[in-house]
């Protein structure tokens, strides 16, 4: 039995329940297919207890579940026993760093839309330093340098990444000078690889009423194992009802079709750093 689910392991839960919801299954229903109790379903879809491929792929069946696809993608997860760098933070930082950390490593790309704060991803330590400063209750120094430390870890990420950045975001200095005019030229630096595209919302863009929604998109195997992550004072959350995604992908594409080519936006950028 586990004590504290990753949210990998709960998304995985969360798909199953669906499944068997979709097929008009109860939970002793299910039990009765795989030959065990009720309660190790309700186990199952509580993330509390693992599934093996066999009873994942008979469940499947009994569902009439016929993306292979999706199915495949299930048992990678129910059977994947990958310890990533995140791990060694466990106990460290709160569990939606390693969290994120993880949904990060299993994508198959990333979407971000940032309005006030360069985004994550994109930062340099002492920008990443500066934002933690500002938290209240104030950090510890040494839980403040663990999470600059994991936040430039999680920059290693090699899948398709587009960030969709305001210019307040690009403005706004959370340290000084020198130290804002040396996050402009490290975004400028990353947004030349393969596998970065920055786009800018400028303040003068007409006719855009935006969502003024801070995002993050993260690809799974298949589309319906996408995650958008949404921060909020009270904490992190994750969304994966396809309802909810269809709506998150659609606000990202109008943000995206409204800001700036890729190479205007590099202007832009180097522009603002030579204002500082």
């Amino acid at each position: 039995m586990r004590r504290e689910p990753t949210a990998r392991q709960l998304r995985l839960a969360t798909e199953l329940r669906r499944l068997r919801e979709a097929a008009g299954f109860n939970a002793r229903q299910a039990a009765a297919l795989l030959g065990v109790s009720a309660a190790q379903i309700t186990h199952i879809e509580s993330a509390l207890a693992g599934v093996s491929e066999k009873r994942l792929r008979r469940l499947a069946s009994h569902y009439a579940c016929t993306d292979e696809e999706f199915i495949d993608a299930l048992v990678a997860m129910a059977t994947d026993r990958t310890s990533g760098w995140w791990e060694q933070y466990k106990g460290l930082l709160p569990t939606p760093f390693l969290d994120i950390a993880e949904l990060e490593h299993h994508s198959t790309y990333r979407h971000d839309v940032e309005f006030l704060f360069i985004p994550g991803l994109l930062q340099t330590p002492d920008y990443a330093r500066a934002a933690f400063s500002s938290r209240i209750p104030e950090l510890p120094e040494e839980e403040l340098e663990l999470r600059v430390r994991h936040r430039m870890e999680r920059q290693r990420i090699t899948v398709p990444y587009k960030a969709v950045i305001h210019e307040a975001a690009l403005r706004i200095r959370l340290g000084d000078r020198a130290a804002s005019r040396a996050q402009l030229a490290h975004v400028l630096e990353l947004s030349e690889a393969d596998h970065v595209t920055v786009r800018v919302i400028p303040f003068d863009l007409d006719g855009f009423g935006g969502t003024w929604t801070t995002m993050m998109l993260a690809g799974g195997a298949v589309p319906r194992l996408d995650t958008a992550v949404r921060d909020a004072p009270h904490g992190t959350s994750f969304v994966d009802s396809e309802a909810q995604l269809a709506v998150f992908r659609t606000l990202f594409h109008r943000v995206e079709g409204a800001s700036l080519e890729p190479e205007r936006s590099r202007d832009f950028i180097h522009r603002l750093g030579k204002e500082l």
